[in-house]
């Protein structure tokens, strides 16, 4: 391994070694720990994303992201007071941003991080402590066996317009990662009874969570920049540790009340 591949994966190593015990505390013991973990990552993320995107009003979008991110960190699940909190911010940024030159992004900023985040914390009061755990896990398997398996097999690339480092054989890895991991803990813990459908949402979680991170990718190169911040050593931005994340976390939030529906003979 090269020097400065070493020293890159070293300070991603000591960054994650920091993070994840913060974050499983937080799933650990719930409220308001997880509420604040959810809204410490909503409040970076509104700055990361107004300092992201060029604009003459930088700290006024920054004050209705944060507004956005606070609220749907604050409440348990998504309804008619978050909603017109979350509108009432949108359409602020929308009267803002129509004369600036990237204002579809800065419109973007609102429902992206108040969806993305929000829904971290709706999934953990839904489901609990043990499905948010599978999902956080997933969204970390992808990652992780997507750079271990894309930088040693490497070949085809996924979308090397957006991500030139990205390969087939990555994604398929960290898929594949996501899958053993979240379906060898249930089936350890449970047996068989939720095996399938665990392993099946593990992977439409981590396909998910990989199309987030495309998509963030594609944003960056549209703004000509690497990282989103230079917040978390190793890591870059904040955005880029969570956009798998908070792009899969409402996909999951609503598969679940949909199956609750189902379940519960609608």
């Amino acid at each position: 391994m090269e020097k400065s591949k070493a020293q890159a994966l070293l300070k991603r190593t000591l960054s994650a070694l920091v993070m994840i015990p913060a974050v499983f505390g937080a799933l650990w013991y719930g409220a308001p720990f997880m509420n604040f973990l959810v809204m410490l990552i909503g409040v970076i993320l509104a700055w990361e994303w107004s300092s992201m995107v060029p604009s003459s009003r930088q700290n006024a979008y920054a004050v209705a992201y944060t507004v956005a991110a606070v609220f749907s960190a604050m409440v348990p699940f998504p309804g008619i007071v978050w909603g017109t909190i979350i509108a009432v911010c949108w359409l602020a940024v929308i009267v803002l941003a129509r004369h600036e030159e990237h204002k579809y992004l800065l419109m973007l900023g609102v429902p992206y991080i108040s969806l993305g985040a929000g829904a971290i914390n709706w999934l953990y009061e839904f489901s609990g402590f043990p499905i948010a755990l599978l999902f956080f896990l997933a969204v970390w398997s992808v990652d992780i066996g997507g750079y271990f398996v894309g930088s040693t097999l490497k070949g085809p690339k996924l979308a090397p317009k957006i991500s030139p480092n990205k390969t087939w054989s990555g994604l398929i890895g960290g898929v594949l990662l996501a899958v053993l991991v979240t379906g060898g803990l249930v089936y350890y813990f449970t047996g068989t009874q939720l095996l399938f459908y665990v392993c099946l949402l593990s992977a439409a979680v981590a396909v998910v969570a990989q199309i987030g991170d495309l998509i963030e990718s594609a944003i960056k190169r549209r703004l000509g920049l690497k990282d989103s911040s230079n917040l978390i050593p190793g890591h870059g931005g904040m955005f880029d540790r969570v956009d798998g994340l908070i792009f899969s976390a409402p996909m999951l939030y609503l598969a679940l009340q949909i199956v609750d529906m189902i379940n519960s003979g609608m």
